[in-house]
C-alpha cells in the first residue's frame, strides 16, 4: 500500500491563527450535531401530531438518525482517509444540509423518517471527518489535546443548550425549524472550510472494500437494534436471535479485515495496549454514563415530582461541570500526565456514583446534583483524553478510521448501557417491588416499570395509591443505587488499568 501525502502543512510549534480558524469551524460542526439531536426531542411532540405519526413512526423518526449514523462510521472513517478528510468534510456538510432543509418540509412519517436517514449517512462523514483533521492540523501532542478538549466542549455544549435553543424556536415557529437550524451551519462550514482547512493524507491506489463495508453495516445494525428493543421492553428472543446475527456478521467482517490488503478497519491498531486501553475506557464510560442518565432522568420526574423543565434546570449544574471538564483536561494532563489524569476522572465518577446509592426516596436531590457534577466532570477528563491516545496510537493517515471506531465505540456504550443497565435496573425494581405487589391485589401492572405504578396508582383509592407510588419509588431508587455501584465498581477498574497501562505516557 503506498500513500500519498498532499496535505497543506501546518507549523508543529505554537500554533497558528489560521489553525485556530479551523479548529474553530470543526468545533462549530460538533456543535450543530449535538444541537441537532437534542432540539429534535422537543420538536417529536409538535411534529407528531402535524404529520400523524404513529407511535412506532415516533421511534423509528428518533432513531434512525443513530441507527444509519452507527452503521457507516467505519465505512465514511475509511473513506475519508483514502479520498481526504476535508473533501468527505464538505461533501458531507452539504449533504447534510440538504437533507436538513427537505426534512423541515416533509409532509409524511415515511418522508421525515426517510430524510433523518440521510442526516444520518452526512452525519458519518463529518465527526470522524472533523476529528481526523484535528490530528492533521495539530501535530504537536498537547496542542492536538487542547484541541479535543475544545471539540468535545462544543460538542457536549450543543447538548446542554440544545433544548433551550429548542425551546425558543419552537415557541416562536413551527416544529421544522429545528431541522432548518443547521442549514447556515453548513453554508458558513464550507465557506469558510474551504479556504482555512488543509487536505490530509491519502492511501493512494486503496479503494474501499465494498463487501467490508456492507459486512460493517450488516454487523453493527442489528446489534444496537436488538440493545435498542431490549431496552424499550420489545420482544427479548427477538431482540437476542438479531444481536446474534449481527455478531455473527461482525466474526466474518473481522476475518475479512484480516485476509485483504486495504482493510476497511486496521486490526494491527489493536497490538497497541494504550489504543485498546483508551478504547475500552471510552466504551465502558459509554456503558456507564448512559445507563445512570436514563435512570436520573426518569427519578428526577418520577420520584423527586419535578416536570421536564425542572428537570431540566436540576441537570444544568451537571451540564456546566460537563463543560469545565472537556475545557480543563488538557490543562491537567500537561501536570499530571494522561495517565494519572485519566485515572482521576475515572476516579471522581466513582465517587459521584457513590453518591447517587445514597438517594432516598424522600430526599437526596442535593445528593444527586452533587453527584451528576462529579460523574460529569470526571468523565470529561478521560473522554477527552481517551481520543488523543488512539491519534497518537495510530499512523497520521488512519486518523479518519481511528475517529470512527471511536463514534462507534460510543453508540455501542450508548446504546448498552440503556440495555444492559437498564434491564439491571428493571431486575432490582421489580425483586424490590414484588412483595408488595403479591400482598397487595391490583398492583401487578406497577412490576413493569415505575411510570406504570403511577398510572396504576389513578384507578386505586387515595390510601392505596400513596400506598403503591411510594413503595415503587423506593424500588427504583433501589435499582438506580444498584446501578450506580456496578458503575462505581467498573470506573474504579478502568482507573486501575488506565493507570498501569498508560503510565509511559
Amino acid at each position: 500500500m503506498t500513500t500519498t501525502s498532499q496535505p497543506q502543512t501546518l507549523s508543529t510549534s505554537r500554533p497558528t491563527r489560521r489553525q485556530w480558524v479551523a479548529l474553530g469551524v470543526l468545533a462549530l460542526t460538533a456543535l450543530l450535531l449535538s444541537l441537532d439531536v437534542s432540539v429534535l426531542y422537543l420538536a417529536l411532540p409538535e411534529l407528531s401530531a402535524d404529520l400523524g405519526a404513529s407511535t412506532t413512526e415516533q421511534l423509528w423518526m428518533l432513531d434512525i438518525y443513530s441507527f444509519v449514523l452507527a452503521g457507516f462510521l467505519v465505512t465514511m472513517g475509511a473513506v475519508g482517509d483514502r479520498i481526504g478528510r476535508k473533501r468527505l468534510l464538505l461533501i458531507g456538510a452539504v449533504a447534510f444540509g440538504v437533507a436538513s432543509a427537505a426534512a423541515a418540509y416533509a409532509s409524511s412519517p415515511g418522508q421525515l423518517i426517510f430524510w433523518r436517514a440521510l442526516l444520518g449517512i452526512a452525519g458519518a462523514t463529518l465527526m470522524p471527518s472533523t476529528m481526523g483533521l484535528i490530528r492533521t492540523i495539530f501535530t504537536d501532542e498537547k496542542a492536538m489535546m487542547t484541541a479535543i478538549g475544545v471539540w468535545y466542549s462544543c460538542f457536549m455544549g450543543g447538548m446542554a443548550v440544545g433544548p433551550l435553543v429548542g425551546g425558543v424556536l419552537l415557541q416562536h415557529f413551527w416544529w421544522g425549524s429545528a431541522f432548518l437550524l443547521g442549514v447556515p451551519f453548513m453554508v458558513l462550514l464550507v465557506v469558510v472550510g474551504r479556504r482555512v482547512l488543509p487536505e490530509s493524507d491519502r492511501h493512494a491506489g486503496a479503494p474501499v472494500d465494498v463487501a467490508s463495508s456492507v459486512l460493517s453495516l450488516a454487523a453493527i445494525l442489528p446489534v444496537i437494534y436488538g440493545f435498542k428493543e431490549i431496552a424499550r421492553g420489545g420482544d427479548t428472543t427477538t431482540a437476542l436471535l438479531t444481536m446474534s446475527a449481527g455478531a455473527a456478521l461482525g466474526i466474518v467482517f473481522v476475518r475479512r479485515q484480516r485476509r485483504i490488503a486495504n482493510p476497511l478497519v486496521d486490526l494491527t491498531l489493536f497490538r497497541s495496549r494504550a489504543f485498546s486501553t483508551a478504547l475500552a475506557v471510552m466504551l465502558v464510560g459509554g456503558v456507564v454514563m448512559a445507563g445512570v442518565s436514563f435512570l436520573c432522568s426518569q427519578w428526577l420526574q418520577l420520584v423527586a415530582g419535578l416536570d421536564p423543565l425542572g428537570a431540566g434546570l436540576t441537570m444544568l449544574p451537571a451540564n456546566i461541570a460537563l463543560l469545565v471538564g472537556a475545557s480543563s483536561s488538557a490543562r491537567i494532563a500537561q501536570r499530571l500526565g494522561t495517565a494519572r489524569t485519566m485515572a482521576t476522572g475515572l476516579l471522581v465518577c466513582a465517587v459521584g456514583l457513590a453518591l447517587y446509592t445514597q438517594v432516598g426516596p424522600a430526599q437526596g436531590l442535593g445528593l444527586l446534583v452533587l453527584g451528576m457534577c462529579l460523574t460529569s466532570f470526571g468523565i470529561m477528563l478521560p473522554s477527552t483524553l481517551t481520543m488523543g491516545v488512539m491519534m497518537q496510537s495510530a499512523p497520521p493517515e488512519r486518523a479518519g478510521s481511528v475517529a470512527s471506531m471511536s463514534e462507534t465505540s460510543g453508540e455501542f456504550g450508548i446504546a448498552v448501557g440503556i440495555a444492559g443497565l437498564g434491564s439491571l435496573a428493571t431486575f432490582v425494581y421489580r425483586d424490590q417491588l414484588a412483595p408488595y405487589s403479591d400482598a397487595h391485589s391490583g398492583s401487578a401492572a406497577a412490576l413493569d416499570s415505575l411510570a406504570g405504578a403511577v398510572r396504576a396508582a389513578t384507578t386505586l383509592p387515595a390510601e392505596a395509591a400513596h400506598g403503591l407510588v411510594t413503595a415503587a419509588q423506593e424500588a427504583f431508587t433501589t435499582s438506580l443505587a444498584a446501578v450506580a455501584g456496578v458503575g462505581a465498581a467498573l470506573f474504579v477498574v478502568c482507573a486501575v488499568i488506565a493507570l498501569r497501562v498508560l503510565r509511559s505516557r
